[in-house]
């Protein structure tokens, strides 16, 4: 498969703190890839340097376009959707009204109702809940609304940070199942960002490992799965 997004020599900066040092990395087409690392990695912040929130250096190309001198809003128009961490969804607005301003910059309005009921087959709790405030859904269905919002961008890369934060296992595994069904039906592209490495790990069909703002490790998933500094740091066995 061709390369969906490819990173190189990334850098990123707050302030004058340099976070990332010459990231590289690619997304397949149709591909999962995941991100893992400690707190502080710079995994978040490879996320937000993608959608152009923080100061970069460095080549970053999706589809072969250049989106280093692009604003954020110019960035989502071109289907790529970042579900942050803590859902960032708008709490005093209906699951409805939540899911209709995602797709603000779309122009075929026309086919919002239908991506709509689409979105609520992935998600049949926010259907049953679908006048109902963001903020008094559970942190579970409020991480679905965030991911259905998303959805409703018809996008071609998600940038998933931390899905699972915060949430009870059974849950987690019911969105990492969604996830999956996602990449398989719609054919999105995934770049994952995960405390939780064997979820990510079992997800991901490619995987690079983050420390200190360098790429210490890459390989497919059940490369990484296996290696054993990797099973002893972030799989502990």
């Amino acid at each position: 498969m061709a390369a969906l997004l490819e990173v190189r020599g990334l850098k990123a900066f707050y302030g004058q703190t340099q976070s990332l040092y010459d990231v590289g990395f690619e997304i397949e087409s149709g591909g999962i890839t995941t991100l893992l690392g400690a707190n502080g990695a710079g995994k978040t912040t490879t996320l937000r340097a993608i959608c152009n929130m923080v100061r970069t250096d460095g080549s970053i190309r999706f589809e072969g376009r250049d989106l280093k001198n692009m604003a954020t809003e110019e960035i989502v128009r071109l289907r790529i959707a970042h579900v942050p961490e803590g859902r960032g969804t708008f709490t005093t607005l209906t699951v409805d009204e939540n899911l209709r301003i995602a797709a603000y910059t779309r122009k075929d309005k026309s086919a919002v109702q239908t991506d709509l009921e689409r979105v609520f087959t992935y998600f049949p709790r926010l259907k049953e809940r679908v006048q109902q405030q963001a903020g008094t859904l559970s942190g579970g269905e409020q991480q679905m609304l965030a991911i259905a919002r998303a959805l409703m961008l018809k996008p071609r890369l998600m940038l998933l940070d931390e899905p699972s934060f915060g949430l009870a296992p059974l849950i987690v595994v019911e969105i990492f199942r969604i996830m999956r069904r996602i990449n398989e039906e719609e054919g999105v592209s995934m770049l994952l960002v995960e405390q939780n490495a064997a979820l990510a790990l079992d997800l991901a069909d490619h995987a690079y490992v983050l420390e200190t703002g360098r790429v210490v490790m890459s390989g497919p998933s059940d490369e990484i799965k296996n290696d054993e500094n990797v099973r002893k740091s972030y799989l502990g066995y």
